[in-house]
């Protein structure tokens, strides 16, 4: 099960460029409503010790709404609309843990599972800028834990792409971290120590472009660099040199 924490990132983020090119100066038109069809293409620097970068290819189906946006297994429905200021309900998968073979250092370790998430989002514009806040709780009962987020972006148009820098913080509880880093006393060996973490704060910045100029759909490629907080990088699990990591995405998608 190798599977990475960067997935929901990146999809996330193709799936906020949508709402993000709504309201960026001297666009070329506004989006349609409609279902939608693409992919995305993913490349991730793991944090945990002998866990190799991942190149992960991720097929999108969706539709966009006035209130409903699905975006691959990313969902949200809009609650309340105040003049820029938009509430939401949101659902998404948490592609993330191990199974004991993916890596050495997890020998002996009980599987950690994927999980659903849910919770509500807050969406601010004004002209170009845009704030996404979010808090979201463990659905299925794997971690019991939840996450809040928040990411500022500006966008401009240079020639035909959207360029989109970006700041982020997120907020994770200590059952979140001591879920998928946390090593149990039954777990502990004479290479892993016992380690049960608190909350843990990372920081983000990022810079993708957008463009609706190819194939007649949007593509969007962008790369992100994650700083990871203590409770997770002093984690027994994790390479001792990886305080921080970078993703890279791409993706494709068009109207059917």
């Amino acid at each position: 099960m190798k599977i990475v924490l960067m997935i929901q990132s990146m999809l996330l983020a193709a799936a906020l460029s949508y709402s993000s090119l709504t309201f960026a100066d001297n666009r070329d038109k506004i989006e349609p409503k409609g279902f939608i069809y693409g992919f995305g293409l993913g490349v991730n620097q793991e944090v945990y010790k002998d866990y190799d970068m991942r190149i992960i290819p991720i097929p999108v189906i969706g539709y966009r709404g006035d209130a409903v946006n699905i975006f691959g297994p990313f969902v949200s429905y809009k609650i309340a609309d105040f003049d820029g200021l938009k509430f939401s309900i949101k659902l998404a998968p948490r592609f993330a843990g191990y199974d004991e073979d993916d890596s050495d250092v997890f020998k002996g370790m009980d599987t950690r599972k994927s999980s659903l998430d849910g919770g509500i989002g807050v969406d601010y514009k004004y002209n170009n800028l845009r704030i996404d806040s979010s808090l979201m709780f463990d659905l299925l009962g794997n971690s019991n834990g939840y996450e809040s987020s928040s990411n500022l972006s500006y966008v401009w148009r240079l020639g035909a792409f959207f360029i989109e820098p970006s700041v982020g913080l997120k907020y994770q509880d200590s059952d979140l971290v001591n879920y998928y880093y946390g090593v149990r006393a039954h777990e502990a060996s004479a290479t892993r120590t016992q380690y049960s973490p608190d909350y843990a704060f990372n920081s983000s910045i990022g810079i993708s472009a957008t463009t609706m100029r190819i194939l007649n759909g949007l593509t969007r490629i962008g790369v992100t660099k994650t700083w990871y907080g203590n409770a997770i990088t002093d984690s027994p699990l994790v390479e001792i040199d990886s305080t921080s990591g970078l993703s890279f995405f791409l993706s494709y998608s068009r109207f059917f």
